[in-house]
């Protein structure tokens, strides 16, 4: 594995190390490498990029003889003794208990576990390790308790070449924490890999990879202050001191981000080369008034500051000749719907279609309503009638559509009698045809997919259409971070809504986590029933389980129509109603048929029920804090006051924190960074829908300066303004961390 220069950078290439098994290391024989594959490490490059998740510091570890009565410290020692008692763990045998006596030059220290007997096997006699806990004193002995174990060295073999090898500290791993900073990486304590082990692996290959070419050239790199890859790949695995690991985390971190900015500029710069887009006409050339400027002057309520510096950047995209490609984000009721209604009229108003397509049958009924609503009194030229002007024609396609309503509505659409269309998944099948599709929204774009998105888009080129890309339109309500969206979403241009309509309250929020508090909720939404208005109630299941205490829908319908709500109407909602029965429910709830909705989370979003003003949320620490805030949403929608009842006696402190910032704040946003921080950014950046670029390092809470960076990095080298002489390695790298398919689309010409 000698260095070698390839064209371009010099130094080696991730594309070579990535072709090198990890079998020609010293010491990987068959288990070894089994061992490694477990961890996803098959070649050289997955073992560089296998990250150590801990550090410790040799410098200044506590000695045996050091320690004290209730320090919780982290120490290093050789195991010299075990024993163990009571046998296992099993019903009837007692809980086994298992001792270690640990050494070092110092001193010793007693270690015990309780129920864990397989820490005999993996503690033996010899083996180096870390523990981390809190020391007592017992029977006049320091010891530690059950504490956080991480084994650095193992034990030597008992006869022969041992575990492929694995060999012992005997072999050179005593003393290998003196003085320096050690890398601790994930593993399995059961495990026979130990981090001694992984480290010397790592160690070889740097040493035989020598230099690595660097995509970043040094202008680059000085302009953000990063390291070159390879003091980065060094840092991060053998830091000479902890000040070492930061530095080379933030470039590696940069190369993870500059990777996914890459994929969505190259997405959006392909998508640009190729379209056959719509210039709309979004003024008239004699400045009489349009279809818009006519929706938004007929609206019953003054549009914010922020919904008409949306509708302006969006009518500008839509002036244009290349297809729009936004995300629209915004807080509950921040009023997108009425943004995205505007999009979609510039369409109508030049002769084109607009689509709507939404996740759930509940949610598109619910647009289709506000829609007609917006739209009373509008008229849409049409030589082919009587006055030369209609009504907008507006149907929905859902799955319960009756097959002689879908035939209509499917005529016209071919036809483009049908200007605006709403509906579910079913607006994707092969059936559903446009005249000429200008303006599509998705709503709710995190329950769709990447094929689904492109798959609406298409429908500007099917049989019949006029063969060109409709702009489109992305909406999410649940806000993110400014900069998980631009991880998540690098390849749309973002607008933010973020003012609430006048004349919105603050949905008054308590988590009610006693009886006392729980009665309070329930005279409220008593209390409001009788003043004409309405409540929902969310429950977390739809029927009940042996193995959860959480609320059933069903249950809990019956138990508060014999109790707290006795007298009430009550109506109930949940996924697993057909959907004729959600559609009864739902419009009768809306007429004041119902006086309170007992729902699942099915009326997370797009519920627009102006007289509903108490929620009451069952078992709420089992909800997320967006889902939470979502729920909250769907009352106070009419401008009286209202309220929102957290129930919930948990003592969960993570459960406590959610909960405490509902009561605290309505600012989804706020909420959006607090909810990320809490869960991490697995579940966010999850939606992003292909690719194997995981971010190990890189934090989009920590790293904001650096997604900037990199996003920004990324458009100018695609745009051409930056075309450094490594990019013909920067499209090399890509091409390992996606897939073959993107890779085709991507680079293709």
């Amino acid at each position: 594995m000698n260095a070698v220069s390839g064209k371009g950078a010099p130094g080696r290439r991730l594309r070579q190390l990535a072709g090198i098994p990890v079998d020609v290391l010293r010491g990987v024989g068959a288990v070894a490498q089994d061992e490694l594959g477990a961890l996803g490490i098959a070649t050289v490059l997955d073992l560089l990029t296998y990250y150590p998740r801990r550090y410790v510091d040799g410098s200044h570890l506590v000695t045996l003889g050091q320690l004290t009565e209730g320090a919780a410290v982290s120490v290093v020692g050789e195991v010299r003794r075990v024993r163990s008692s009571g046998g296992t763990a099993r019903r009837g045998r007692g809980i086994s208990r298992v001792e270690l006596e640990v050494v070092d030059e110092s001193g010793s220290l007693r270690v015990v576990f309780f129920g864990q007997p397989w820490r005999v096997s993996a503690l033996p006699e010899g083996t180096l390790a870390l523990f981390y806990g809190k020391v007592t004193r017992y029977r006049d002995v320091l010891q530690m308790a059950s504490p956080t174990v991480e084994v650095l060295g193992a034990a030597p073999p008992a006869t022969g070449s041992g575990r492929g090898g694995g060999a012992g500290r005997r072999g050179g791993e005593s003393g290998i924490l003196a003085g320096r900073v050690y890398p601790v990486y994930p593993l399995s304590e059961r495990s026979g890999l130990t981090s001694v082990r992984i480290a010397r692996y790592v160690a070889e290959a740097l040493d035989r990879a020598g230099e690595l070419a660097d995509p970043l050239d040094d202008r680059w790199r000085d302009d953000l202050g990063l390291l070159d890859r390879t003091a980065a790949l060094r840092g991060i695995h053998q830091p000479a001191t902890p000040e070492d690991v930061e530095p080379a985390r933030r470039r590696l971190a940069f190369d993870e981000l500059l990777r996914l900015q890459l994929v969505a500029a190259l997405k959006r710069a392909r998508m640009q080369r190729d379209a056959r887009g719509i210039a709309h006409v979004v003024r008239r050339p004699d400045g009489a008034p349009t279809l818009v400027d006519r929706f938004l002057g007929q609206l019953p309520f003054e549009p914010t500051g922020a919904q008409r510096r949306a509708i302006d950047a969006i009518c500008a995209d839509l002036a244009g000749g290349l297809p729009m490609h936004r995300l629209l984000q915004g807080d509950v009721g921040a009023g997108k719907t009425v943004v995205a209604l505007a999009a979609l009229l510039v369409a109508v108003q030049g002769g084109y279609q607009g689509a709507l397509m939404a996740p759930t049958e509940v949610l598109a009924d619910q647009h289709a309503l506000g829609i007609r609503r917006m739209l009373a009194g509008l008229t849409v030229a049409d030589p082919g009638v009587l006055g030369g002007s209609r009504p907008p024609r507006l149907e929905v396609l859902t799955s319960r559509t009756p097959a002689k309503a879908r035939s209509a509505i499917l005529e016209g659409t071919a036809a483009g009698t049908v200007d605006l269309l709403v509906g579910t998944h079913a607006l994707l099948e092969e059936s559903v045809t446009f005249a000429a599709l200008g303006v599509a929204v998705i709503d709710e774009q995190h329950r769709f997919g990447v094929e689904q998105r492109a798959a609406l888009r298409a429908k500007g080129h099917a049989a019949g259409g006029r063969g060109q890309d409709p702009d489109l339109l992305v909406m999410t309500a649940t806000p993110i971070p400014r900069t998980a969206a631009m991880v998540v979403f690098g390849d749309l241009d973002m607008t933010v809504v973020d003012e609430l309509p006048a004349g919105r309250l603050p949905v008054a929020t308590e988590w009610a986590r006693t009886p006392a508090a729980a009665r309070r909720a329930w005279e409220r939404v008593r209390s409001e029933v009788a003043a004409g208005r309405r409540a929902f109630v969310v429950c977390p299941l739809v029927e009940g389980s042996e193995l959860t205490e959480a609320t059933s829908v069903t249950d809990e319908m019956a138990r508060l129509a014999a109790g707290e709500l006795a007298g009430l109407r009550l109506g109930l909602l949940h996924g697993q109603l057909r959907s004729a029965e959600k559609e009864q429910v739902m419009a009768a709830f809306r007429a004041g048929s119902l006086d309170v909705l007992v729902a699942t989370t099915v009326i997370e979003v797009g519920v627009d029920v102006p007289e509903a003003t108490v929620m009451v949320i069952e078992d709420a620490d089992r909800f997320g804090i967006a889902q939470l805030h979502q729920l909250r949403g769907r009352v106070g929608r009419g401008g009286d006051p209202s309220w929102c009842y957290l129930l919930s006696s948990t003592r969960s402190p993570e459960a406590e924190e959610r909960l405490r910032a509902l009561e605290r704040s309505n600012d989804g946003f706020e909420l959006a960074e607090i909810d990320l921080s809490q869960r991490g950014e697995g579940t966010i950046l999850g939606v992003r829908q292909k690719g194997r670029s995981d971010l190990r390092l890189a934090s989009v809470t920590g790293d904001g300066d650096l997604v900037t960076a990199a996003a920004a990095g990324a458009r100018s080298v695609v745009a051409g303004e930056r075309r450094p002489a490594t990019w013909e390695l920067l499209e090399e790298e890509l091409r390992i961390f996606i897939d073959d398919a993107d890779a085709e689309f991507l680079f293709k010409s």
